[in-house]
């Protein structure tokens, strides 16, 4: 299927490394010109380097020179027709350890780094003939888990900053929708289920490892966490003019588990 990205230029934040790295290879794959961001330009640049026609640009999204700076680069060689508001942190805490800092702190990674990028492209968004704002959350904000609050209570206004941003952009040329992944098979996530899987006594087999931490902790009706590969696919999918009819919705890619 033909996606209809060619000609578009696509600014993916926080693709210097994992998932929105994934995500900006998919991209570049359906034709669009890809933009990789990172927080260090020479992350960034050696991700852009690997992937056919894409640039880097480099810049602090949690301060708004910096943002600005990341979106006059991404915007120097052409107008940006799809922001994918990918970057964003956990972190680990309850209630009765975490701070105010770190309550600010992760607002500041998961939501204003994100709507930074909004004000700043939505002026030229508006010109053109057809636009995208697809912003990455998690399943975890229907049912969140007992840990770590500061992190769901950003990613749920994210929610709400998507619904209102879609609200306020009703009629306009730009489709505004949020994608939320339950687990991911990631690096980083492989490590810690093989650590807990030595303390919960199943094995090395990663296939079996992954079966016994579906059933466990993370229940999903396909029975396994998702592959990043897949996220992307749906991402580029909602950049994509098939997806003109889909706009202000959250949609799960977990597997079932809500």
């Amino acid at each position: 299927m033909d996606l209809g990205l060619s000609g578009q230029r696509a600014l993916v934040t926080g693709s210097h490394r994992g998932t929105g790295e994934v995500i900006a290879r998919r991209l570049a794959e359906e034709g669009a010109a890809v933009i990789v961001h990172g927080f260090d330009a020479e992350a960034a640049a050696t991700v852009a380097d690997s992937i056919p026609g894409a640039t880097a640009v480099a810049g602090d999204l949690l301060a708004d020179d910096g943002a600005a700076a990341v979106w006059r680069a991404a915007t120097a060689g052409g107008p940006v027709t799809i922001l994918v508001n990918n970057y964003g942190t956990a972190g680990r805490g309850d209630f009765e350890h975490t701070a105010a800092d770190d309550w600010h702190a992760m607002y500041e990674h998961n939501v204003l780094s994100a709507a930074r990028l909004i004000r700043l492209a939505l002026p030229s968004l508006r010109t053109a003939a057809s636009a995208r704002i697809i912003n990455l959350g998690t399943a975890g904000t229907r049912r969140p888990a007992g840990r770590n609050p500061h992190y769901y209570a950003a990613k749920g206004a994210l929610v709400t900053l998507t619904e209102a941003l879609a609200r306020e952009l009703a009629g306009t040329n730009i489709r505004v929708n949020l994608v939320s992944p339950g687990i991911i098979h990631t690096p980083e996530v492989e490590t810690w289920m093989r650590q807990t899987a030595v303390r919960e006594g199943w094995g090395e087999d990663w296939r079996e490892i992954e079966r016994r931490a579906v059933a466990e902790r993370f229940p999903n009706a396909a029975g396994r966490f998702a592959r990043r590969e897949e996220i992307a696919d749906l991402i580029c999918f909602l950049a994509s003019p098939r997806a003109d009819y889909i706009h202000g919705q959250n949609l799960f890619i977990d597997g079932g588990s809500t």
